[in-house]
Order: structure tokens, then C-alpha cells, then sequence
């Protein structure tokens, strides 16, 4: 990843993280940096079912289930 699209997406999730502790938003954006891949596809996902008219908490919801075991690699 370019260190400006990195620098970039730091910046959106600590916006995003509003409100956690200092060191969870450290510990997500690490995840999401050294994973890009999967958030991206997570996201897209989110999205899509957003259109289809289902809303974001449960979108969201699903779409984290159905990648439950990839994100739980990812965080050891």
C-alpha cells in the first residue's frame, strides 16, 4: 500500500473511531492497514446490501458474520 493512501486511510478511521480509547482505535487501524484486502471487501459488501435497501447496523452485522473467521485470523 502507497504510504499516502496508508496516511489517507489512517486519517478516515480515526475519524470513524471517534470516541474509543486511544489504543483500540491504534489496535483496528493496525488491523485494517495490514489487512486492506479483506476490510475493502468487507466494505464493499456493507455497501452493497445498504442499496439493496437493508440498513447499516445490519449489514454490517451480517456481512462481519459471514467473515467472522478470517477477522479472527487476522487479529492473532
Amino acid at each position: 500500500m502507497s504510504m499516502l493512501k496508508n496516511f489517507l486511510m489512517k486519517k478516515m478511521l480515526k475519524s470513524q473511531l471517534k470516541g474509543i480509547p486511544e489504543a483500540e482505535q491504534d489496535r483496528i487501524i493496525k488491523l485494517v492497514t495490514e489487512n486492506p484486502e479483506l476490510f475493502e471487501k468487507i466494505g464493499k459488501e456493507v455497501q452493497e446490501k445498504v442499496k439493496g435497501g437493508m440498513n447499516q447496523m445490519e449489514a454490517t452485522k451480517r456481512v462481519m458474520e459471514k467473515y467472522k473467521s478470517e477477522i479472527e485470523k487476522v487479529m492473532k
